[in-house]
C-alpha cells in the first residue's frame, strides 16, 4: 500500500506521468482538483478567500474568479502566502481523507498525490516515495508556449515564480527525465509501476527503500 508523491514543475510533464499510472491501475488523489472542491460555491474555504481578498472575486453563482485571485497573488509572496495559509490546511485534510479511502477500499493499492507544491507545502507528509518529473526550464517553457499557447514573457514567469528544479531533486527518491521523447518518458513510468507493483506483495518499506533522500 504505497503512497507516492508525484511532482514537477509547471510544464514538466507530470500529468502524463500520472495519467500512465492511472492506466496501471494507480489511485490518482489530484490536488488541483481538491483545490477547485474546497473553494465550490459556499465553502468555508472561499468564504476566507474573499474576506481576504475581496468580495468582487466571488462571480455569479457564488463561484470563485479564478483568474482574478491568480492576477493578486501572482509576483506577491505576502499575498500568496495568506491564501496559501487559507487553502493549504483545508487542501491536508481532504487529500487525507482521501488517501485513507483508497487504501480502505483496497488496501494493496498504490495511492499516487499528483502535486505541484509538495516542496512548499507537503515535503514531509510521510511518503514512501516522492517521485519529480524532471525537464530543463528551456523546455517546459516550449511547451508552455507551443502547448498552452502562453507568451514566452508569461511561461518565464510562470517558471520562475515556482521553487527551483534543484529543490524538487533535494527531495527527490526517483526523477523521471520528461525532456525526451514521450515513448521515453512512459518507459521510465512503466518501470517505477513495476517497482511500485511489487512493494504491494514485499512491503513498501522494503520494495521502495529509502531512495535518494
Amino acid at each position: 500500500m504505497p503512497l507516492v508523491a508525484l511532482t514537477g514543475g509547471i510544464g514538466s510533464g507530470k500529468s502524463t506521468i500520472a495519467r500512465r499510472l492511472a492506466e496501471h491501475g494507480a489511485v490518482i488523489v489530484d490536488a488541483d482538483a481538491i483545490v477547485r472542491d474546497v473553494q465550490s460555491p459556499g465553502s468555508p474555504v472561499l468564504s476566507r478567500i474573499a474576506d481576504a481578498f475581496g468580495a468582487h472575486l466571488i462571480g455569479a453563482g457564488g463561484v470563485l474568479d479564478r483568474a482574478g485571485l491568480g492576477s493578486i497573488v501572482f509576483g506577491d509572496d505576502e499575498a500568496r502566502a495568506r491564501l496559501n495559509a487559507i487553502v493549504h490546511p483545508a487542501v491536508q485534510r481532504e487529500s487525507a481523507r482521501r488517501f485513507a479511502d483508497a487504501f480502505a477500499a483496497d488496501p494493496a493499492a498504490v495511492v499516487v498525490y499528483d502535486v505541484p507544491l509538495l516542496v512548499e507545502a507537503r515535503v514531509e507528509d510521510p511518503w514512501d516515495l516522492v517521485v519529480v518529473a524532471d525537464a530543463p526550464a528551456p523546455v517546459r517553457a516550449r511547451r508552455l508556449v507551443e502547448l498552452r499557447g502562453m507568451s514566452v514573457a508569461d511561461a518565464d514567469a510562470r517558471i520562475a515564480a515556482q521553487v527551483s528544479d534543484e529543490r524538487r531533486r533535494e527531495v527527490a527518491d526517483i526523477v523521471i527525465d520528461t525532456s525526451g521523447t514521450l515513448d521515453r518518458t512512459l518507459s521510465q513510468t512503466d518501470a517505477l509501476w513495476r517497482r511500485l507493483a511489487s512493494s504491494t506483495t514485499s512491503g513498501a518499506s522494503d520494495a521502495l527503500g529509502s531512495g535518494g533522500r
